[in-house]
């Protein structure tokens, strides 16, 4: 029989979860059903959580094609429900959470290069923020590369759409429909891909009558598929498992539960071949489309046929014959790769293979070396003998030709020493800053990739029935955990020493100095050098260095260092540098731990912004309860306020002791207890105390009245970060006290300028301190409202305060600083 030795990675293989797992028979089956399945979708939207995960999971589980969702970007600019990770952050933790989604739903998860600035209303202000012939660039590549017959939208491109992103995501999807058949289109492209026409695009549509259809539309046919029944080979409906991969999205609060029960979506024709009754109408999907295959159909359907339950392994000869019969076939057709791939997995699982690799810790650094285990075992009675092996680090394959017993396990135990050429693991979109609202990417060949391509392997070649299969493994570090059992985490790569600053703003209200910490960690055993925070001229540091020697790994040590800001006001980047042995190191590290994913760990550059400016506070005692995803309370200790964080049992407690009061965003949506508690927080106003609440969404309020009087909140918002803001009340405290705000505060200000505005409200008893309108939209009023209660005073603010602190916009301290102080001149 002819050897395969198929190549370490498909596109399709690279989605990693923490081992692959082993299938149930059930699972298996399906599996072998979509081999006589030779179709492919591809849905496009903007973010993470727009993609319909009922329709990816009625395509791939029972229509059983090759489906993809192309996401233009990782949802940076969302809120976040679980932490206070933001911008690039927040996207790690969405990336993982669409990947846990298409391991439910089954499609495969693709991006672009664009980063999520945050929302917008217009199709025209996301392509000025965007590059758009990249963009367009990403999309087109991903249709070539996918080769989808149809090309499903979930947005119109205009309007209707809503958020300017998905009108964007739409309108770049039909241009990219055209030009990627078009070989002039993206020439450079072509080195790698080949030009690709889909046979037609549709708008996944809510219902007919949602889409209050412009006149282009008015003779596009619709059609209606039903995608809400139930799968009895997987025991699930269609709606099941899409609800569970909805669930996944948990940074965004889209727990969902199923509905079962009929469920049809519609689908309006846009561009290509219209369809009359179904998405591949005209498009042959069976193995007809590939020439020479004609043996194939017949040998799958009989596999399919004579499958096993109870003995999947006595489908491994058939399975044996179609890979022969696929090998002689053209391995440049994308379905003669997939299939092959799907054989060989096929193969694997009825063979019972279970294999992995796992270092002894979760990290090492280059030239060091690893302690690992390979393990490998064969749970079923076909024969299988193990080749040979070859991980990173060893350059030859170790050939052993073992034969494997059932079910038992072999481990070998190994000790590499990691290569020089290893990169740290950096998520590779953020090697290189963010610019112009895209990540910098140079490989072609990385665009598309949901993460790293993973760079310590192993290489595990196995002989079949006298055919040769190799697989490739990532290294995964395991360990059990007392509750949730055991868990896996990617294997890392880290710079052999850190050096991480404790804040990343620090503001100076005066001349005094403050303190900075910056706390370096070794990587390794035995580490010796010196750090020091490299500061411009003007800025005085005492000391100017300290000298660190770390004996153990993950060993830490902090260092204080007291920074003295120039007379003048000035905003400067501070930089954490270490030196080892001639070698300068400055990156940070943070991991990002849920456990709804797997641990991320990224690099950033270690630095923090100083800024001297003018801010007064005239309080020093604030009380804060904590709100989602909120770092504002770092932000009040950087005016010197001393922050009490008030959970439940700080609430029963005396209030009056606090100068002020503030609410994190979202706390009304999020934090029961407050009902109990909110007329005790309007008493503390009444007797002279100062609230100042952040945003809170409309629908899902814990607290029907958040405020003293009358406020209905709404969902306004002004996303144009640089939109002119005017001042109502020139003379109102706020603007004046203890610092004169001007428009000059509104520089810098990053994303938006705030969102969920009041709608309307007691007009008796708030004043509008400020008005600002995106561009060709009415004016916003509810941005600030200002209310005097009793002998106290009462704040709501839709402003983005909780991004703008972090970032440290030193205008919205001026303003936040007098928002607090309201009640003390």
């Amino acid at each position: 029989m002819p050897r395969l030795l198929t190549a370490l990675f498909l596109l399709i293989s690279l989605q990693l979860s923490a081992q692959v797992p082993s299938l149930s028979s059930s699972e298996i089956f399906q599996n072998m059903k979509k081999l006589n399945v030779l179709g492919s979708v591809l849905y496009i939207a903007a973010h993470p959580d727009d993609e319909n995960t009922l329709m990816l999971s009625y395509l791939s589980k029972d229509q059983l094609v090759r489906t993809g969702y192309l996401s233009l970007t990782r949802g940076d600019g969302g809120q976040n429900l679980i932490g206070a990770e933001q911008g690039y952050n927040i996207g790690v933790i969405r990336t993982q959470e669409l990947l846990a989604a298409r391991r439910i739903d089954g499609a495969q998860q693709f991006f672009s290069r664009a980063y999520d600035f945050g929302f917008s209303k217009t199709r025209d202000e996301t392509l000025n923020f965007w590059d758009k012939d990249k963009v367009l660039g990403d999309v087109i590549w991903m249709i070539r590369k996918f080769q989808p017959d149809v090309i499903i939208t979930r947005f119109p491109p205009d309007p209707r759409a809503g958020h300017g992103h998905h009108q964007t995501s739409a309108f770049l999807a039909e241009q990219g429909f055209s030009l990627a058949a078009d070989p002039k289109s993206y020439p450079d492209q072509l080195k790698f891909v080949k030009p690709w026409q889909a046979k037609r695009l549709v708008w996944n549509t809510y219902t007919p009558g949602f889409t209050n259809k412009q006149p282009t539309e008015e003779k596009n046919p619709f059609i209606s598929i039903a995608i809400g029944g139930y799968n009895p080979v997987l025991g699930k409906s269609y709606t099941e498992i899409a609800a569970e991969s909805r669930s996944q999205h948990k940074s965004q609060g889209f727990g969902s539960s199923p509905q079962r029960g009929a469920r049809i979506d519609y689908f309006l024709h846009k561009v290509g071949e219209p369809a009359q009754k179904g998405l591949f109408d005209g498009v042959d999907v069976s193995w007809k489309r590939v020439k020479g295959s004609e043996k194939i159909q017949a040998m799958v359907t009989a596999a399919i046929k004579n499958f096993s339950v109870n003995r999947p392994s006595a489908s491994v000869a058939e399975l044996l014959k179609i890979n022969a019969e696929l090998n002689k076939l053209d391995s440049a057709n994308i379905y003669i790769k997939t299939k092959k791939e799907e054989v060989k997995e096929l193969i694997l699982q009825c063979a019972g293979l279970w294999f992995e690799t796992n270092p002894d810790d979760f990290s090492q650094v280059v030239g060091d070396t690893a302690s690992v285990k390979i393990s490998v075992v064969k749970r079923s009675d076909y024969p299988v003998k193990l080749v040979s092996l070859r991980w990173t680090g060893k350059e030859k394959d170790s050939t052993l030709n073992l034969a494997l017993e059932d079910n038992e396990l072999n481990s070998f135990a190994i000790n590499p020493i990691l290569p020089s050429k290893l990169k740290v693991t950096q998520p590779y979109w953020l090697e290189k800053p963010i610019d112009k609202g895209l990540f910098q990417i140079d490989n072609q060949q990385d665009i598309g990739f949901p993460e790293n391509r993973p760079e310590t392997v192993t290489r595990f070649v196995f002989e079949i029935g006298g055919q040769q299969f190799a697989f490739s493994r990532p290294w995964f570090y395991k360990s059990t955990d007392p509750a949730e059992g055991e868990i896996y985490r990617p294997f890392e790569i880290r710079p052999a020493v850190t050096t991480t600053i404790t804040e990343p703003v620090f503001i100076f209200p005066s001349l005094e100095p403050k303190t900075i910490t910056i706390v370096v960690e070794a990587q390794r055993s035995n580490v010796k050098g010196s750090v020091k925070p490299e500061i411009p001229a003007g800025w005085k540091s005492v000391p100017t260095s300290a000298e660190f020697d770390l004996k153990g790994k993950y060993q830490q040590q902090y260092f204080s260092f007291i920074i003295t800001p120039p007379a003048n006001n000035q905003e400067v980047k501070l930089r954490a540098i270490a030196t080892v042995d001639g070698q300068i190191f400055d990156k940070s590290i943070k991991t990002i731990a849920y456990q709804h994913i797997p641990s991320q760990t990224i690099f950033p550059t270690s630095e923090a912004k100083l800024a001297k400016i003018d801010v007064k506070t005239t309080v020093k005692n604030i009380g804060y309860i904590a709100g989602a995803g909120d770092d504002v309370p770092t932000a009040l200790r950087q005016m010197d306020c001393q922050v009490t964080m008030l959970n439940e049992a700080g609430l029963a407690k005396d209030l009056s002791i606090y100068d002020a009061i503030v609410v994190g965003v979202r706390a009304y949506n999020t934090e029961n207890y407050l009902a109990n508690y909110q007329p005790k927080l309007m008493d503390y106003v009444k007797n002279g105390g100062t609230m100042v609440v952040q945003y809170t969404i409309p629908s899902g309020q814990k607290v029907k009245q958040i405020g003293p009087y009358d406020i209905e909140l709404g969902r306004d918002r002004v996303a144009e970060e640089d939109a002119e803001m005017r001042f109502l009340l020139p003379e109102h405290p706020l603007l004046n006290y203890p610092n004169k705000i001007t428009q000059k505060d509104f520089d810098g200000w990053i994303q938006e300028r705030g969102l969920y505005f009041a709608q309307t409200w007691d007009k008796t008893n708030y004043q509008a301190v400020f008005s600002a309108n995106d561009k060709d939209e009415t004016l916003k009023e509810g941005g600030v409202l200002y209310a005097q209660y009793g002998k106290g005073h009462y704040i709501y603010t839709g402003l983005s305060f909780f991004r703008e602190l972090p970032a440290g916009v030193t205008g919205a301290y001026r303003l936040f600083a007098n928002m607090i102080s309201a009640g003390k001149k």
